[in-house]
């Protein structure tokens, strides 16, 4: 039972530290690079790309969900796979593809951005995914059971 909740302790201490990566690394994306690139391509529309309270929370929504799915995926994957750094790489790729890869190619098609938007956002957001597989894998093989986030 002690495995269980050390392993329970490590998966939220991962989590929290992906809560921070993951939101700074997607405001930093959409602000430093997605929002200006959607000015460019639709310069005449005044919508695009807006920041409101709505927004926000309808994105803290979305990070939300993302820090889960990507914490869960990558622990069970180096669970189940191995926590190689290879395994890092596969996992980091198959969850970036499938779920920012489906997004700008559906957001794309919609013409809701352009097609060589993909090629700046998707490897950022692979970057962005595989330093979050990286610490999920620093917790599970560094942090002992006894842990706190506070000791980190």
């Amino acid at each position: 039972m002690t495995s269980d909740r050390s392993d329970r302790d490590r998966f939220w201490i991962a989590f929290g530290l992906n809560f921070v990566w993951i939101n700074v690394s997607e405001i930093a994306r959409y602000f430093l690079v997605v929002r200006p690139m959607l000015h460019k391509a639709f310069p005449g529309e005044s919508q695009v790309a807006p920041m409101d309270w709505g927004i926000f929370v309808i994105w803290g929504v979305w990070d939300l969900v993302l820090i889960a799915a990507a914490t869960g995926f990558y622990w069970m994957w180096l669970e189940r796979f191995g926590d190689s750094v290879r395994q890092v790489l596969l996992a980091s790729t198959a969850f970036t593809l499938t779920v920012f890869g489906l997004l700008w190619l559906g957001v794309a098609n919609m013409g809701l951005a352009p097609y060589t938007m993909i090629a700046v956002a998707l490897p950022l957001a692979w970057i962005e995914q595989a330093i979050a597989c990286l610490i999920v894998r620093w917790v599970r093989n560094r942090v002992q059971s006894s842990a706190s986030i506070f000791s980190i």
